[in-house]
């Protein structure tokens, strides 16, 4: 099952909403606003990041919306203590939307192409 991990506000988020529905391919929406990524939830996206962004620091890196007021928080963080305060501060930090396709898959902010083979 595909899960979409965004805001209802975010007009990218809507719009990975639509690519899903246009297409008949079931998902799941989580608004963060309502119910953050648990820690699972979490390390299986940081994972999946991982293995296309060279590893978990790299991942942390294509996670973070840099243009958030709170980047400062994690900017300068070694990449031990940067993991843990994104996941504490993750609905500031994250760039949406966050889609995951099981426990393998995962991508960060509008990325059609990827989605085209998922189902």
């Amino acid at each position: 099952m595909i899960q979409i991990f965004g805001t209802n506000k975010s007009f990218d988020c809507k719009a990975a909403q639509r690519f899903f529905k246009e297409r008949r391919i079931p998902f799941q929406f989580v608004d963060l606003k309502e119910k953050e990524m648990s820690a699972g939830e979490f390390d299986s996206v940081v994972t999946a990041l991982a293995r296309t962004e060279g590893g978990r620091s790299g991942a942390i890196e294509a996670l973070t919306d840099k243009s958030s007021k709170n980047y400062s928080s994690i900017a300068y963080l070694d990449d031990n203590d940067k993991e843990q305060k994104f996941f504490e501060n993750q609905l500031t930090l994250l760039k949406l939307p966050v889609c995951r396709n099981g426990k393998t898959e995962a991508t960060v902010g509008m990325q059609q192409t990827i989605w085209e083979g998922w189902k």
